[in-house]
């Protein structure tokens, strides 16, 4: 008798699943995107490494058929400019939440955009610390209530595709859990570029945010997600608001400039080149 193997069962880890993520939770649709972006552009397994860090999101490192490392909280970038660094023919590819990448793990975001290391980063934007109790984070929009805002969050949330493309990544895309084809296609893009790219998905979180603010039916969530998303793509990423009556979606930024781990080799050929069979160097002034 003959077993059926499931569609995406190269890319996924089928003795992980069920999932722990709640029903309604966009995370299973960042994952099964994700399995059909590798599958459809046929990528070599043994070429990528799937990066996560602390929170709901960053169980997906264990589902995903790849070598794979889940990091502590905020240093998922820290470790994937590593490993680039050091294997420049991987591709590192951070899979993480908006409180685990933009709060803790904010410096090494705008860094490693900076220096363009050729790392995907997708990012699960669900609007708070959905894994810890429901805090408000730096995505929080004004008003919402969280465990930590009870009567109404009062800071300004970051853009995050408007600080993406101010830290220097060359492809910045934004789409909600909705728009499942169009965040594999960027998926793909951003996985095919060579330099840091970054996909933001935003996604329901019906048990905690949700509930507190009055779109805990994971349904009526993403009917709200259709109504509200407008797609503007190659606009300045500035205006690209995330409010409750209007979320801008599409592609932001798409460009090319030259990668940090190509240089970082580079140098480092030059530098061979230049010393004698001692180990001198004999072509740096000093």
């Amino acid at each position: 008798m003959s077993t059926v193997q499931h569609p995406l069962e190269d890319y996924t880890r089928t003795g992980m699943i069920p999932h722990i993520w709640c029903n309604g939770c966009g995370n299973g649709i960042i994952l099964g995107e994700f399995a059909r972006a590798l599958d459809e552009l046929n990528y070599d397994r043994n070429k990528i490494v799937v990066i996560s860090g602390i929170g709901c999101i960053g169980r997906i490192s264990g589902y995903t058929n790849t070598d794979s490392f889940h990091t502590t909280h905020g240093r998922a970038l820290a470790f994937a400019v590593g490993v680039k660094a050091a294997r420049p023919d991987l591709k590192p590819v951070v899979i993480s939440g908006d409180g685990d990448l933009f709060a803790i793990g904010g410096n090494h975001f705008i860094h490693a955009a900076r220096r363009n290391v050729d790392i995907t980063v997708i990012c699960s934007n669900n609007f708070n610390y959905g894994m810890t109790g429901g805090q408000s984070g730096p995505t929080t929009p004004i008003g919402a209530f969280t465990t930590t805002s009870r009567y109404g969050n009062i800071e300004h949330p970051f853009n995050l595709v408007h600080l993406a493309a101010a830290s220097g990544a060359i492809y910045v895309a934004r789409w909600t859990a909705i728009h499942v084809k169009r965040i594999r296609e960027s998926m793909k893009k951003a996985l095919t570029k060579k330099g840091f790219s970054f996909v933001e998905i935003i996604t329901p979180c019906p048990e905690e945010y949700g509930r507190r603010n009055k779109i805990a039916d994971p349904i009526l969530d993403m009917k709200w997600l259709r109504e509200v998303s407008e797609v503007r793509s190659h606009i300045d990423p500035i205006d690209a608001v995330v409010g409750p009556d209007k979320i801008i979606v599409g592609e932001f930024v798409d460009l090319e400039k030259p990668e940090f781990s190509d240089l970082l080799w580079e140098q480092n050929r030059s530098i061979q080149a230049g010393l004698d069979k001692a180990g001198r160097r004999t072509n740096v002034a000093l």
